[in-house]
C-alpha cells in the first residue's frame, strides 16, 4: 500500500457530542424442523419467519483474514473527523483469533511512514465494509462485540445508504467514545440533520459496568418508517419520520455495513497518557435477517407454553446460568426470543442452553454465552415440540406446572401439554 493513496481521505463528518449507534438482537423466528422422533408435517409455526441474508461468525484459523466475499478494507486517514489513525488492509490490524472472533486492533505505531492529515501518522487500525458485496433495506441488523477501553477510542458499527452523504443517509447502530465506557449511542444522519445535528439517543449499562468488560449485543430493527435500536435485547430508542422536524426520511433504500475502530477525532478527543495500546474491538458475529410479517419489533417473539405462560429469563438476568422459567407474559426483553440459522434460541444476547450439556431427564435449561455447542441447538416441530437433538429430549415445564417460576428442563418427549410451545409475534 502506498504511503498516501490519492483517495485515502474517508468522507464522513461526525457529530461532536450526539453521535451513535447501539444494540442488536438476532432477528428471525423459530425454525420449523421436525423433531427427530416425529414425522415432519407442514409447518404451522411462524410461516412468514425472517430469513438470514448475511451471516459472518468469523470462524477460521488464528491470524487469517476476514472473508473477502463479505468484507472489503477502507484504507487511509480521515481528515473530516480529525481521526488520528491510518486504516490498513490485511491482517495486521484485522484478523480472526481462531476462537470465532474478528479482532480489530488499534496500535500506536507507523510501520510504513503513513502520512495523515496532521502529518506523520501516529496510529494504525482497520475499517471494514460491504459496498458491492452486501446491502439491504429493512430487516434486523445485529452484532455481538466487546469494546475497547480508553480515552480517544471510538469503535462503531454502522450503515451508509450510498456515496452521497448525508443525502443517502446513515444509520449508526453502535458507537462508543472512550470517555463514556458504560454508554453507547444510536443515531441517524440525513439531509438537514447530519453531523452534530444527527438525531439519536444513548444507552448506559447499569451499576457502573463498562462495555469493555464483556460482550454485548447491539442491533437495529428497521422497517418502513421506523428504526428501533436495542442493547442486549432492550429497545432504548425508536425513530420515525415524525422525529425529523419536517426533514426528509431517507431510510427507504438499501444500506451497506461498516465496522471500524477509530483513534481520536472531534467527538472522542485524542488519546492521552492514560490510554494504553494496543486496544481491540472483538467481534463475535454479524448477522442480518429480513423482517418478519409482524413488521419489526425487538427482533424477538414470546414463546408460550402450558397455562398460557411465557418462557422467561428469571430477573431478566444476563449472567451465565440464569434460570429459564415460566412466567406471566409481560412483553419484556426477558421473554423476547429469536433463533438464527444455526438453530440457537436467544434472548438478552445469550443462548438457551442445556446445563453442562446434560442428556438426562430433568436436566435444567439456562441462559449462557452462545458457544456453538450441541447443548444450544434446538429444533421446533409442526406439533409444537422444542427438541434438543443431542439429547433427543423435549423442552419441558417441570411437574406439568404452570405456576410462575416453574423451571424449564429437558425430558423424554411425551406429547404432553407441558411440552407444547407456541411462538407468537
Amino acid at each position: 500500500m502506498s504511503a498516501s493513496p490519492p483517495t485515502r481521505r474517508i468522507r464522513r463528518i461526525r457529530p461532536l457530542p450526539l453521535l451513535a449507534a447501539a444494540a442488536l438482537l438476532l432477528g428471525g423466528l423459530l425454525q420449523q424442523t421436525a423433531s427427530p422422533h416425529r414425522a415432519a408435517a407442514a409447518p404451522d409455526v411462524a410461516p412468514a419467519a425472517a430469513t438470514a441474508t448475511f451471516t459472518d461468525d468469523f470462524n477460521g484459523a488464528a491470524g487469517s483474514a476476514v472473508d473477502s466475499s463479505k468484507w472489503g478494507y477502507e484504507t487511509g486517514d480521515n481528515v473530516n473527523n480529525h481521526e488520528r489513525e491510518y486504516y490498513t488492509s490485511g491482517t495486521h490490524n484485522a484478523a480472526l483469533d481462531g476462537q470465532g472472533d474478528l479482532v480489530i486492533t488499534a496500535r500506536k505505531e507507523n510501520p510504513a511512514n503513513y502520512q495523515c492529515w496532521y502529518g506523520t501518522c501516529q496510529y494504525t487500525s482497520a475499517r471494514l465494509s460491504t459496498p458491492q458485496k452486501f446491502s439491504q433495506a429493512y430487516g434486523h441488523f445485529e452484532t455481538r462485540m466487546k469494546l475497547p477501553r480508553g480515552q480517544g477510542m471510538w469503535p462503531a458499527f454502522w450503515m451508509l445508504g450510498g456515496g452521497n452523504w448525508p443525502t443517502d443517509g446513515e444509520i449508526d447502530i453502535m458507537e462508543n467514545v472512550g470517555f463514556e465506557p458504560g454508554s453507547v449511542h444510536g443515531t441517524i444522519h440525513g439531509p438537514g440533520y447530519s453531523g452534530a445535528n444527527g438525531i439519536g439517543a444513548g444507552y448506559t449499562l447499569p451499576n457502573g459496568q463498562s462495555f469493555s468488560d464483556a460482550f454485548h449485543t447491539f442491533a437495529v430493527d428497521w422497517a418502513p418508517n421506523s428504526i428501533k435500536w436495542s442493547v442486549d435485547g432492550n429497545v432504548y430508542e425508536t425513530r420515525t419520520p415524525a422525529d425529523l422536524n419536517g426533514n426528509r426520511w431517507v431510510y427507504d433504500h438499501p444500506f451497506y455495513l461498516i465496522m471500524n475502530l477509530a483513534v481520536g477525532g472531534y467527538w472522542p478527543g485524542d488519546p492521552d497518557g492514560s490510554t494504553t495500546f494496543p486496544q481491540q474491538l472483538v467481534v463475535d458475529y454479524v448477522h442480518v435477517t429480513t423482517s418478519d410479517t409482524s413488521g419489526g419489533g425487538t427482533g424477538g417473539h414470546p414463546i408460550t407454553g402450558i397455562g398460557g405462560k411465557c418462557v422467561d429469563v428469571a430477573g431478566a438476568s444476563t449472567a451465565n446460568g440464569a434460570a429459564v422459567q415460566l412466567y406471566d407474559c409481560n412483553g419484556t426483553s426477558a421473554q423476547s426470543w429469536t433463533v438464527g440459522s444455526d438453530g440457537t434460541i436467544r434472548a438478552l444476547g445469550k443462548c438457551l442452553d442445556v446445563t453442562a450439556a446434560g442428556t438426562a431427564d430433568g436436566t435444567k435449561v439456562q441462559l449462557y454465552d452462545c458457544n456453538g455447542s450441541n447443548a444450544q441447538k434446538w429444533t421446533v416441530s409442526a406439533a409444537h415440540d422444542i427438541v434438543n437433538p443431542a439429547a433427543n429430549k423435549c423442552l419441558d415445564a417441570t411437574g406439568s406446572s404452570s405456576a410462575n417460576g416453574t423451571r424449564l428442563q429437558i425430558w423424554t418427549c411425551a406429547g404432553t401439554a407441558n411440552q407444547k410451545w407456541t411462538v407468537t409475534g
